[in-house]
């Protein structure tokens, strides 16, 4: 193979989208670039108290133009740009939009520019719990279980219950609509130069994981499902889809006017489209039952298992199971927890808030000081609590917490559940709340894995991908310790756009397989965390009162919500 042939990955996140330019030859990364989306930086569109987090399609839109373009002219500009034959794209997920005929996001249309409910629904946005809650009792009334792929329950992050929600709370929007469509699969159309949006071209890994379509069920479940479950959905269906596609198809090929725009040419091809977690999961070179954890802002674990050693077999209480969604040919089974690095962030914004708050108003140092102190001590937070907590003991007695600050996505999705500490005592500092807070999220992974295993799947390792892999030696070896098994860590810094790489030259036509383009393009591992076999009997014992703490505040939480049930 020559070595000047190259391929962009581009991840969006929540926070940021990312792109690289790699050697298709072996994965060397040629250059990355990544931007920070502003409007979602400065809380725009947002109401957390709510949870509702949405995102403008123009924050997508520039930077995907400045981080491809700042990585050619990083890369060598025009010379370097004639090499590049393929882009493809990954993005959080379910993040959903509604769009007009020509597929145009509506935010980006007269009339509603600044309206939160025609802007993109990110995933972590649960103003849906209530149509989630409706869809699952609605689907007990048919005799064809819909929701047997996606682990039995559907959750307010997934497609449905977003559309369905905006649809009821915002007329216009509702009216506006001609379709709605995931972030994966409007980014690759954008690239296209689409203007119908028939022709949009849908990803297998959202439409199965999230739309609760089925190659069982020839597409998406029927009319009367929807139409049954509220008149609002009448003809949605069919202003969606029927087929679907693989990440190792190809979109199109990149448009004449973006073509320009980023310096590239219309020979590039554009593949179609996928959840991050799951291009995360190839980039960071999966195997057959070995588990991948993205862990970023939140967790989402990928698992690839033969589709032939799937047949009759349903996991409860995932994110579904589909065939073809991670690798085709293998079935991909997806899980997740809601907060992760959320966690962590939540406690430090706790614990900066005199610097957020007071500092700018002190007497005792100018303005110019007071914010570069407050930027000084807001990066060292998290290294010192980490630091700090490594050096306690522990014991059966310590501070416990639950996980659940964002709900649970798994095992068995509960959106309304919430976080709790007990065992609050007036010796709990700060490092000792922290290590609870990084124990429950590591708990929170066992139990994911239990699951897998306790449903006839077995997890024969573990891979670590993403910034808390990366950047947080104290919570991998943490959850070595609690899951008593190794974790791989990819040595990739930007693997969900490594995935997207690999994608880019398979689409390409420079590998024909993805299982070929992993082989050749994957760079390996370079840190391996070992349990230490010492504490498996203390973690064993944590994680009982974690799993018996569970079952409390989830009771509470029914009740709380439920109160007929008092009188049960």
């Amino acid at each position: 193979m020559s070595n000047n042939q190259l391929v962009i990955g581009v991840d969006y996140g929540s926070d940021s989208v990312r792109s690289v330019i790699v050697n298709a030859a072996n994965g060397e990364e040629i250059a990355s670039s990544v931007f920070n989306y502003p409007r979602w930086r400065d809380g725009k569109y947002c109401v957390p108290a709510e949870n509702q987090f949405r995102q403008h399609p123009q924050d997508y839109i520039d930077g995907l133009k400045a981080t491809i373009k700042d990585c050619i002219a990083q890369a060598g500009g025009e010379a370097i740009a004639k090499n590049i034959k393929g882009i493809s794209v990954d993005t959080t997920g379910s993040t959903p939009v509604a769009v007009d005929a020509t597929g145009t996001p509506l935010a980006l249309t007269a009339g509603f520019e600044t309206n939160p409910n025609a802007m993109f629904v990110l995933w972590k946005d649960h103003t849906s719990v209530k149509e989630a809650a409706q869809i699952n009792e609605h689907a007990t009334k048919f005799d064809t279980n819909y929701l047997k792929y996606v682990g039995g329950i559907y959750s307010s992050e997934w497609f449905w219950a977003k559309l369905l929600h905006v649809l009821r709370v915002d007329k216009s929007v509702r009216d506006a609509a001609a379709s709605w469509v995931e972030h994966c699969d409007w980014i690759p159309f954008l690239l296209t130069g689409g203007t119908d949006v028939k022709a949009i071209k849908r990803g297998r890994c959202s439409a199965g994981h999230k739309a609760l379509w089925a190659e069982e069920f020839n597409g998406l479940p029927p009319e009367e499902f929807f139409v049954s479950l509220d008149p609002l959905l009448a003809g949605f269906r069919d202003k969606l889809y029927e087929d679907t596609y693989t990440a190792d198809e190809a979109a199109g090929n990149l448009s004449a006017e973006w073509a320009e725009i980023l310096g590239l040419s219309t020979d590039v091809v554009v593949g179609t489209g996928a959840f991050d977690a799951h291009m995360g999961a190839v980039g960071g070179q999966i195997e057959p039952y070995h588990l991948s954890k993205v862990m970023g802002t939140s967790t989402c674990d990928i698992l690839v298992a033969p589709t032939s050693e799937m047949e009759g077999k349903l996991v409860r209480g995932i994110c579904g199971q589909v065939n073809g969604s991670v690798i085709p040919g293998m079935a991909g089974l997806e899980a997740g927890q809601s907060a992760f690095g959320d966690t962590y962030a939540w406690f430090k914004n706790i614990l900066a808030w005199p610097l957020n708050n007071l500092l700018s108003q002190s007497q005792v140092i100018d303005a110019a000081t007071a914010e570069a102190l407050k930027e000084e001590i807001s990066e060292m937070i998290i290294p010192e609590l980490s630091r700090q907590a490594a050096l306690l003991p522990i014991e059966e007695s310590n501070e416990l917490a639950i996980d659940w600050f964002n709900g649970r996505r798994t095992p068995d999705a509960n959106q309304e559940l919430k976080g709790a500490i007990t065992g609050l005592g007036l010796g709990s500092d700060a490092p000792r709340v922290f290590r609870a807070l990084a124990e429950a999220t590591c708990f929170g992974a066992k139990s994911i894995v239990d699951r897998f295993i306790s449903e006839g799947i077995p997890v024969k390792g573990i891979i670590g991908i993403g910034g808390v892999a990366k950047k947080s030696s104290f919570v991998m070896q943490m959850m070595a310790d609690v899951l008593g098994m190794p974790i791989r860590i990819h040595q990739f810094k930007h693997t969900c756009a490594l995935g997207a790489a690999m994608f880019a030259a398979v689409v390409a036509g420079i590998y024909p397989t993805i299982e070929e383009a992993m082989t050749a393009m994957g760079r390996g591992f370079d840190v391996v965390y070992e349990p230490n076999i010492a504490l498996r009997e203390v973690y064993q014992q944590r994680y009982n009162q974690y799993s018996t703490l569970g079952r409390f505040v989830a009771a509470e939480v029914a009740l709380k919500n439920n109160p007929e049930l008092q009188n049960a």
